[in-house]
C-alpha cells in the first residue's frame, strides 16, 4: 500500500482520482491548492507519489513542483504533472524540472493503475532516478517550438525534456523535414547551457577538404588561403551547444578526429601543434540509417556509440496525424503576424484534404503549402482547390501509397491504415468520438470495437 497525494482545485476531478486510488489499494491524500498541498507535506505526509496539476488557484503547478524538491525528504518522490491543456512548452519544462510523468487529462483507470505500479516497483527497488536539478525559466520565445500534441511528439517532448537536465551527448534521427534542427535549438533552449552560443553545422554541405577547418579552427598559413588565423565551431560553440547536422554525410577520416575531440575535450586547429580545451555539448542529427552504414562500414560504430548516448527519433508527420491541423493553425497565425494581410483559416474541405495527404516532406512541406495557398488564394478562407499543387505531380495511385505500407502483409497495412483514419477522423472531431463515428460512416459501437482490437485508446489513436 502507498500514500498519493493529490493536488487539484477540481473536486469532481480529484475526488474521483482519490476514489481510484483507494480502489487500486493506496491511500489518497487531497489538497485544493498548492499553499495547501504545501502545509500538509511539511505537518506530516510523506507521500510514495504525487499528482499534481498544472493550474492551481494560487500557483503555478511547476513552481508547487519546483517548492516540493526544496523539502526535506521530497526531493526523490515522483512527481505526476496533469494537465487538460498540454503543450511542448509546458511538457518539457515538466521533465526538465524532474517531474516523473506528464499526463493529459481525463486519465483513465488502467493508465493510472499501470503508471503507480511502475513507480511503487521502481521506488522498491531504489532505481527511481535523482530528480534532475532545476534550471532558470526559459526565455519568452520567439525560437522555433517543437509542436505536436500526438501521443508520438508528446513522447519526443519528454524525452526532449529529461535531456535538458543533461550534459550527455544526444543523436537525434528522422526524415527530412520532421524538425530535427527544431529539436536541437529546443533542447538548447531548455537546457543550462540556454545563455551559451548555439552553433549549427551542416556536415553534408561542407566540402569535405574543409570541414575539419571549419569544425576545429586553423592556423595562418595552414593551407592555401588562410591568411589569417581562424577560430572553427568548436570554439565558437564554448560553452554551449553545436549542432552537427546530416553526421551521417561525414567523410570516415573526418569523424575518426571527431571520436577523438568527443573522448578527449579538446581540438588541434588546423596547422597547428597547440590543443583548445572545449566545453560543448554535441547534438547531432541525420536522417541516414546509421546502424546499416555501420554494418557496410561506411560510419564508425565507436563514434556511433559516442554520439547516440541519448536517442531521439522524430517521427515522420504521416505517423501524426493528429499534429496536422494544429500545426496548420500555427503556420497560419505566424504569417499573418509577419505580414500585413489578414489571416486565413482553412475550409473543412481544406482540413480533410490536409489530413489525408502523406506529407512526404513532413512539416517542411506542411510550413511550404500552407505559406504557398496563403499567398496565392484570392479569399481568407482557404479551400481545397487553394491546395490543388499537392496532387500536381500527377503519381499514380500506386506511388500514392506511403512506403512504410508497401511491403507489409495486407493484415498489418490494413490495420495501420485503419489506425490513421480513425485517428484523422478523431483529430478532426476534436476527439469527440461520437463525431469521430458519423465522420467513419460506422456505429459509434463499432467505433470503440475497432479502437479496442487495435490497442488504442482516444488518446493513442
Amino acid at each position: 500500500m502507498a500514500t498519493i497525494l493529490i493536488i487539484d482545485d477540481d473536486d469532481a476531478y480529484r475526488d474521483g482520482l482519490a476514489e481510484t486510488v483507494h480502489d487500486l489499494g493506496h491511500t489518497p491524500l487531497e489538497a485544493r491548492s498548492g499553499k495547501e498541498a504545501l502545509e500538509l507535506l511539511r505537518a506530516h505526509a510523506m507521500p510514495d507519489c504525487v499528482f499534481l496539476d498544472f493550474r492551481l488557484p494560487d500557483a503555478d503547478g511547476l513552481s508547487v513542483l519546483e517548492s516540493l524538491r526544496g523539502l526535506t525528504g521530497l526531493q526523490h518522490v515522483p512527481v505526476v504533472m496533469l494537465t487538460a491543456y498540454a503543450t511542448s512548452d509546458n511538457t518539457i519544462r515538466a521533465m526538465r524540472l524532474g517531474a516523473y510523468e506528464h499526463l493529459t487529462k481525463p486519465v483513465g483507470r488502467d493508465e493510472i493503475a499501470m503508471l503507480l505500479a511502475r513507480i511503487l516497483a521502481a521506488r522498491s527497488d531504489e532505481t527511481v532516478a535523482k530528480p534532475p536539478q532545476a534550471f532558470a525559466e526559459e526565455p519568452p520565445s520567439r525560437e522555433p517550438q517543437l509542436l505536436g500534441i500526438s501521443e508520438s511528439m508528446r513522447d519526443v517532448q519528454k524525452r526532449l525534456g529529461r535531456a535538458a537536465s543533461t550534459n550527455s551527448t544526444v543523436l537525434i534521427t528522422g526524415e527530412t523535414g520532421t524538425g530535427k534542427e527544431v529539436a536541437a535549438r529546443v533542447l538548447h533552449r531548455a537546457s543550462a547551457r540556454a545563455d551559451g552560443p548555439f552553433v549549427a553545422v551542416n556536415c553534408a554541405a561542407i566540402p569535405q577538404d574543409l570541414l575539419e577547418s571549419e569544425l576545429f579552427g586553423h592556423g595562418r598559413g595552414a593551407f592555401t588561403g588562410a591568411h589569417a588565423e581562424r577560430r572553427g565551431r568548436f570554439e565558437e560553440a564554448h560553452g554551449g551547444t553545436l549542432f552537427l547536422d546530416e553526421v551521417g554525410d561525414m567523410p570516415l577520416a573526418m569523424q575518426a578526429k571527431l571520436l577523438r575531440v568527443l573522448q578527449e575535450r579538446e581540438i588541434t586547429p588546423l596547422g597547428t601543434n597547440r590543443t583548445v580545451a572545449v566545453d560543448v555539448r554535441v547534438v547531432a542529427a541525420t536522417h541516414r540509417d546509421l546502424p546499416g552504414m555501420v554494418e557496410a562500414g561506411t560510419f564508425r560504430q565507436d563514434l556511433s556509440y559516442r554520439l547516440n548516448v541519448i536517442p531521439l527519433h522524430m517521427p515522420p508527420l504521416r505517423e501524426r496525424v493528429a499534429d496536422i491541423l494544429p500545426l496548420a493553425e500555427h503556420f497560419l497565425v505566424a504569417l499573418a503576424g509577419s505580414s500585413d494581410q489578414a489571416r486565413k483559416h482553412l475550409s473543412a474541405d481544406a482540413q480533410r484534404l490536409l489530413v489525408s495527404f502523406t506529407w512526404p516532406g513532413n512539416v517542411r512541406e506542411l510550413a511550404n503549402a500552407i505559406e504557398r495557398a496563403s499567398a496565392l488564394a484570392p479569399a481568407a478562407l482557404l479551400t481545397r482547390e487553394d491546395f490543388a499543387f499537392l496532387f500536381d505531380s500527377g503519381a499514380s495511385a500506386a506511388e500514392s501509397i506511403p512506403a512504410s505500407l508497401i511491403d507489409l502483409p495486407l493484415s498489418d497495412a490494413l490495420a495501420q491504415l485503419e489506425r490513421a483514419l480513425i485517428a484523422r477522423a478523431l483529430a478532426l472531431a476534436d476527439g469527440n468520438r461520437a463525431e469521430a463515428a458519423r465522420r467513419l460512416c460506422i456505429s459509434r459501437q463499432s467505433l470503440y470495437t475497432r479502437l479496442a482490437n487495435l490497442g488504442l485508446s482516444d488518446s493513442d489513436a
